[in-house]
């Protein structure tokens, strides 16, 4: 129990115990107007009783409360439970607009790879043979070189003999 609750049963026994213990006070007769006319009656007791309707008053206002609000609740449960199926299908179509992309682009960067392979490939055969073409004349240009020197050391050699 709540507080209020607990609270409110409280007040309202203290209220019946106050009754009981006044029973023969709440049902003195007394004279009362009711502006056309006056009767006589128990002032006690037609008092118990408005505050007996009050209080089922009351308690019908809060069980519609409840209930209302039980309602709305439910409503914006079932709101809050369409809002997530809608997501989940909005992101369930963004995974497979994703992985469909991902399955066309696949192949064509495949491809390109390939294709930039086979291009790098020719690149470096002909970088290797442009390399042992030139590493040929290089060898080829230093072997002369190496000859003109022997020639020139053989001239002066004999030269000086």
């Amino acid at each position: 129990m709540t507080i209020r609750t607990l609270l409110v049963s409280l007040v309202l026994l203290l209220l019946a115990l106050f009754a009981a213990a006044n029973w023969n006070a709440f049902m003195a007769p007394t004279t009362l107007s009711l502006l056309l006319t006056s009767i006589q009656a128990p002032l006690g007791l037609i008092m118990l009783g408005f505050t007996a309707l009050l209080t089922a008053l009351f308690l019908i206002f809060i069980a519609a409360l409840q209930a209302s609000l039980l309602v709305e609740s439910r409503r914006q449960a079932r709101e809050l439970q369409a809002q997530r199926l809608l997501a989940d299908q909005a992101e369930t179509s963004r995974i497979a607009e994703l992985h469909g992309y991902l399955e066309a682009g696949l192949p064509k960067l495949a491809e390109e790879i390939a294709a930039s392979r086979g291009v790098m490939e020719k690149r470096i055969d002909r970088l290797e043979q442009d390399l042992r073409s030139l590493v040929e004349q290089t060898g080829n240009s230093l072997a002369a070189s190496l000859g003109e020197l022997e020639d020139r050391l053989e001239r002066e050699k004999t030269g000086r003999d």
